[in-house]
């Protein structure tokens, strides 16, 4: 495993690292056993960073964090996220008094005396252009409850706007190569500033792995069958803003990259790593399988510059008239 610094943290985390959004819920039926399982065999291999929110799965989530981690609270680090559990438009979300509820109910979850990284939930521009949020996130890291604390954020407004807030240490945004839009500004910002880079989505859904055709169905219980068009939540966080039949048509035109790569999907998150400023890729899981299969990603050769400009050319023209919300 490869480790990276965490823009200007102390912490030195795994280049492939997990979100625990698949095992905590709304992905379709998990099993715990599979989960905790992977989240093993995900640190025998080197992992030592996970992200997860008090909203995946209820906490469920966090729970499964505290229970596959318990006795290396040191050496396993976790981001967790907070807001979505209450409205994230109404102010008094972010007050003191229910940040600091989030952060110990979390605390209380994750079986620790403290969170690695806090993070705001996708909040709404609005509410991270009045910055009093970042006050209190200040004083929770002065009290030692958080040792660093980011945002999650649905576009590059918001990414650049976080920027300018000192105690923001890392953002965690959607990127990929059917989403490549951070690569112009946010990107070389973030790594001017010494901010870290957490990749979600980097498979946009599961597009990016090549395996979906236009017949292919999603439970009920799965934010892609859900959420499709937006309905529950930012449509860019479900197949990254693309309708599904386009987003299949588009990765079926991208299958070239798995050429002496191995496969599709490692082929894909080997480009988001090779891009500047990355600290770490966080793709879902749900069993071990998926588990080593995004692990593979670290060991396929990169992108050589004249493929770069192919992507960046094919995003550019065929891509971004499709996708859907801002970016």
């Amino acid at each position: 495993m490869n480790y990276r610094q965490l823009g200007g943290t102390d912490l030195r985390i795994s280049e492939v690292s997990f979100g625990t959004w698949a095992i905590g819920g709304d992905w379709g039926n998990s099993s715990d056993e599979e989960a905790l399982r992977g989240l093993h065999r995900a640190m025998e291999e080197g992992v030592n960073f996970f992200d997860t929110a008090d909203v995946y799965g209820g906490g469920h989530a966090e729970k499964l964090l505290a229970q596959a981690t318990r006795g290396r609270e040191d050496e396993i680090y976790i981001a967790t996220k907070f807001c979505r559990a209450g409205d994230i438009h109404d102010p008094a979300t972010y007050s003191e008094e229910s940040v600091r509820r989030y952060c110990e109910d979390s605390l209380k979850r994750l079986n620790r005396e403290r969170i690695d990284l806090y993070q705001i939930h996708c909040p709404p521009t609005a509410i991270l252009q009045d910055g009093a949020v970042f006050g209190v996130l200040d004083k929770l890291k002065a009290e030692g409850k958080i040792r660093h604390y980011g945002v999650s954020v649905e576009t590059v407004e918001q990414g650049l706007l976080c920027l300018e807030v000192p105690g923001v240490s890392a953002l965690q945004i959607i990127f990929n190569l059917l989403r490549q839009t951070a690569n112009d500004q946010l990107l070389p910002q973030a790594q001017a500033k010494g901010k870290g880079i957490l990749v979600r989505l980097p498979l946009a859904s599961g597009l990016l792995t090549g395996k979906f055709t236009q017949e292919s169905t999603f439970a009920a219980n799965d934010h892609r069958n859900f959420n499709a068009n937006g309905e529950q939540f930012n449509v860019g966080e479900t197949f990254a803003g693309l309708p599904f039949e386009k987003g299949v048509a588009l990765a079926d035109e991208l299958k070239w990259i798995a050429e002496g790569r191995e496969d599709m999907a490692r082929a894909s998150m080997r480009w988001i790593l090779d891009q500047a400023g990355v600290s770490t890729i966080i793709p879902g899981f749900k069993n071990v399988r998926q588990v080593e299969d995004n692990l593979g990603a670290a060991q396929v050769r990169g992108f050589s510059s004249e493929e770069n400009q192919r992507l960046a050319q094919f995003y550019r023209e065929q891509v971004v008239p499709h996708v859907r919300g801002e970016i």
